[in-house]
């Protein structure tokens, strides 16, 4: 009866599935530098999404046909091409963010921005490198390490010029861009976690219990190491949008119709003496993005940490 008994206040006591995701979500809020990161970001998802629906003026259209309607406003003025700053803004923000563009003439479009989906790709293959590397450890780790120290050796943007220079330019291209040079970084990571993990004795007994090693590498290590590594994930996102802005002020990033905040800085810098705010606004954009970031990175990082103590 009392074996019972305790079951059945063990399942009483156990908490709900929206207990237990409020309870992840509250460590982010416990840190004031993480929440302050988490507001800035999403105040561009907000941006962007508002901007599927509306925006002040076409984007891509000249003063003379953006102001046809009466008493019309540039809140952020306009570029040297007479184009609303604003409007421009928020429809860049998709591309970063929330959608990234099929190659073709259909328009296709798939959720999901160039920044994230770049960001998933690279901590895919990395994470799939990384724990067969610190796991199985002998050959597979002197190989996969190897190649990827090789890659790592050479400058990111000596890697972007490559990849663009042999694919071309596109949405996609630049994700693979992104993905090739972040999963090295990745790896490693996950390598010294692994290394970590494999140690413990809930490794050990599923081992004797005969399990598979990807029921290993994906059940066992990967699960207790995702704290480090989406710490690193946010991080990762506010390089990729760096990334896709320093590709577009080299003109060779994102390309039309859609507005990238590199290129406009880039077209806007040949009038900086006559129109500063044209340079100003996508400069401000992409800082407090990367910047809301890496605070959101960091104080979940500081709070992990601290849970975990």
């Amino acid at each position: 009866m009392s074996v019972a008994q305790s079951t059945a206040n063990l399942r009483t006591n156990r908490p709900s599935r929206l207990q237990s995701w409020w309870s992840g979500v509250s460590i982010v809020f416990a840190s004031r530098i993480a929440t302050i990161g988490l507001a800035m970001v999403a105040f561009w998802f907000v941006v962007g999404i508002v901007s599927l629906l509306w925006t002040p003026y076409p984007p891509n259209a000249n003063d003379f046909k953006q102001n046809l309607s009466p008493n019309g406003v540039n809140i952020l003025g306009t570029d040297h091409l007479g184009r609303d700053i604003l409007s421009r803004l928020m429809t860049g923000t998709q591309v970063i963010l929330l959608k990234t563009r099929l190659p073709g003439d259909a328009g296709i479009d798939i959720p999901g921005g160039v920044a994230l989906w770049g960001v998933f790709f690279s901590l895919f293959v990395g994470a799939v490198l990384g724990l067969n590397a610190g796991y199985r450890g002998g050959w597979w780790d002197q190989i996969i390490m190897q190649v990827l120290d090789a890659m790592i050796a050479f400058p990111s943007i000596v890697l972007y010029l490559v990849i663009i220079a042999a694919l071309g330019q596109g949405d996609l291209v630049v994700i693979v861009a992104i993905a090739v040079t972040g999963a090295p970084g990745v790896a490693r990571l996950v390598r010294s976690l692994a290394l970590d993990i494999k140690t413990r004795d809930y490794i050990r007994a599923a081992e004797t219990r005969g399990e598979s090693v990807n029921f290993i590498l994906f059940r066992e290590i990967l699960p207790n190491a995702r704290g480090p590594i989406l710490v690193d994930a946010m991080l990762r996102v506010g390089y990729a949008i760096f990334a896709i802005g320093t590709l577009g002020f080299l003109g060779i990033g994102l390309p039309p119709p859609d507005p990238d905040w590199g290129n406009m800085v880039n077209e806007a810098r040949r009038t900086i003496f006559v129109n500063q705010w044209a340079v100003v606004w996508p400069a401000v954009a992409i800082a407090s993005l990367v910047i809301g970031l890496n605070l959101f990175a960091d104080g979940l990082r500081e709070e992990l940490t601290r849970f975990q103590k």
